[in-house]
């Protein structure tokens, strides 16, 4: 497998997915301003919208994308490790229900204020979406429980922590305490802090290769 990342960005989730399950996919950094690769590949070719994660499959033609795709079908294929729950059970649709709402309410409306695209009035309705849709974490998080849906780590958890993106869009977050302390939590995890050093190693490597070209 070839798992194309970006830094900082939602691709440390599936890193992370993947370091639960001790797998070890080829990692392949996308500079998403240059749009070089550590490889030297045409990303294009992979995803034409140049985005990541993507996630190359061997035997497959075509690339996984979007990290909710990608974390739950690792998850699936591993049920052993209790990182989502089995297809066509509430529990199971309940994590979608919980994945979808991490994707629009809170990564998408992270990335407008990250590029700063918005408006005045723009930014205020992208802040207090964020401010709402954390808030809804930090109440269920208000009763004790070690991650959001109890005390088993999931790919729910895995996507809040890569989407933590709040210095970069001007989110003040402090005041939502559980929250916060939950972060720290997931970022604890040896597969979080490996991905954030593979991260690291790859990217320094890949600018390392651009100043000698």
């Amino acid at each position: 497998m070839k798992l194309y990342i970006a830094e900082a960005t939602c691709s440390l989730a599936v890193q992370a997915i993947a370091n639960e399950l001790g797998l070890s996919p080829e990692l392949i950094h996308f500079d998403v301003f240059g749009k070089s690769t550590s490889d030297g590949s045409n990303f294009s070719d992979v995803n034409p919208l140049r985005y990541v994660p993507a996630l190359v499959i061997d035997g497959e033609k075509d690339a996984l994308t979007e990290t909710i795709i990608i974390t739950s079908y690792l998850a699936d294929q591993h049920p052993e490790a209790n990182l989502i729950p089995k297809r066509g059970t509430i529990e199971r649709t309940r994590m979608d229900q919980l994945l979808t709402f991490i994707a629009t309410e809170i990564a998408q409306k992270h990335i407008p204020l990250m590029r700063k695209l918005m408006t005045s009035e723009g930014i205020e309705f992208h802040t207090n979406k964020l401010l709402t849709a954390y808030g809804v974490l930090d109440r269920k998080l208000s009763d004790g429980r070690s991650y959001l849906t109890g005390e088993q780590f999931t790919v729910a958890d895995a996507y809040v922590w890569a989407t933590m993106w709040q210095a970069r869009s001007g989110v003040n977050l402090d005041h939502l305490t559980n929250l916060m302390a939950y972060v720290a939590r997931v970022e604890a995890r040896p597969s979080a802090q490996k991905a954030l050093k593979d991260e690291a190693e790859l990217v320094a490597r890949h600018k390392k290769l651009l100043e000698v070209k």
